[in-house]
């Protein structure tokens, strides 16, 4: 990226206050930034960098006051932190904007490849599979027999779709995220061997949905694993067999989802929760890192601990734990007081 601080401004329908000409080759964080760099500055906290900064070019708030002189320009605009958001986007659709069939690769027989799409080098691309418009399927991608895959769907290096599963319209599936691997059914016999149960349903992802890194989303025993619009997964999180998350709802990564749970739209849920399978959960829940949810809840709950307790609870247990040596001791002293007024 090359681009003057007017030229910017005009992008983002800001203002400038500084050297119009001023040119942006980068981005970075306003404690760190260099010349050459455009930053921004949204959290008060970080105001006193602005003073200090090496940036080219910072975005701040129409109604920005400096308290001293500063020493780089500045493009004034509504939100600095969403203006920054959408200059990334930009950037990064400059970025992905390949097309063609890199070779080599394997398409099987009959499978129409719009001229707009990307299919890189060493991917595999099944039979009867749809794809729409702009799709961009990166090196080492395996897409299964009879999958669909919606406009502008990106699957980075390494994803497997397995067979029969869809995928819906501005999907994101990063690096090695395995969508449709068999879900974990196994059935007991009675010398004590497992006998396994053929997972023959599909996974779902409906649109604008985006799956981080090394997460695994199982297909259905039957019917469907489905992840509905808008959710977003992060790195290593676990979904397992007919589990299906409501719309919206955002997960950290390590969250471990067992079978046939139903999560429902616009939770918010921190690292390393925990949910036993067979529950239901509500919407617009947040529920805290290293959870565990043994349980089914409603709505609008604030949750902590394991097993899940409301966070309100949580913060007054953890004040009694801090003090349990304290309390403990307190104990013993009146142990001894009652066994000397027995005496």
């Amino acid at each position: 990226m090359k681009i003057t601080a007017q030229q910017l401004a005009a992008l983002v329908h800001g203002t400038v206050e500084g050297d119009n000409e001023a040119v942006i080759v980068n981005y970075a964080k306003i404690e760190e930034a260099q010349e050459g760099c455009l930053t921004f500055l949204a959290n008060p906290k970080y105001t006193h960098y602005i003073y200090t900064t090496k940036a080219t070019a910072v975005l701040v708030r129409n109604d920005f006051q400096p308290e001293k002189p500063v020493n780089t320009t500045l493009i004034r605009v509504d939100d600095p932190y969403a203006t920054l958001a959408q200059l990334l986007n930009f950037v990064n659709a400059q970025r992905q904007s390949k097309t063609g069939i890199e070779s080599p690769s394997f398409i099987a027989q009959g499978v129409e490849i719009p001229d707009d799409c990307y299919v890189g080098a060493f991917a595999y691309i099944g039979s009867n599979v749809k794809l729409g418009k702009n799709v961009k399927i990166y090196p080492q991608v395996y897409v299964g027999d009879n999958v669909q895959l919606g406009d502008d769907v990106i699957l980075y290096p390494g994803v497997k779709v397995y067979h029969g599963c869809q995928i819906g319209n501005r999907c994101i599936v990063q690096a090695g995220a395995v969508i449709g691997g068999d879900g974990f059914g196994f059935a007991p016999k009675p010398d004590g061997t497992y006998e396994k149960i053929a997972q023959v349903g599909i996974v779902i992802l409906e649109d604008d949905v985006e799956i981080g890194a090394n997460t695994t989303i199982d297909r259905a025993t039957m019917g469907a694993t489905v992840v509905k619009r808008g959710v977003k997964l992060d790195n290593l999180i676990q979904v397992a067999h007919n589990v299906v998350i409501g719309e919206n709802t955002v997960m950290a990564a390590q969250v471990g989802i067992a079978g046939s749970t139903k999560i429902g739209k616009n939770n918010m849920i921190g690292g390393q929760v925990g949910f036993a399978g067979h529950i239901t959960v509500g919407d617009n829940n947040g529920i805290g890192a290293q959870t565990g949810v043994p349980n089914s809840i409603g709505d609008n709950q604030r949750l902590l601990g394991a097993p899940a307790i409301s966070a309100l609870e949580f913060a007054r247990q953890q004040v009694y734990l801090k003090r349990l040596p304290e309390i403990a001791g307190d104990v013993k002293k009146l142990k001894k007081m009652l066994q000397d007024i027995d005496k």
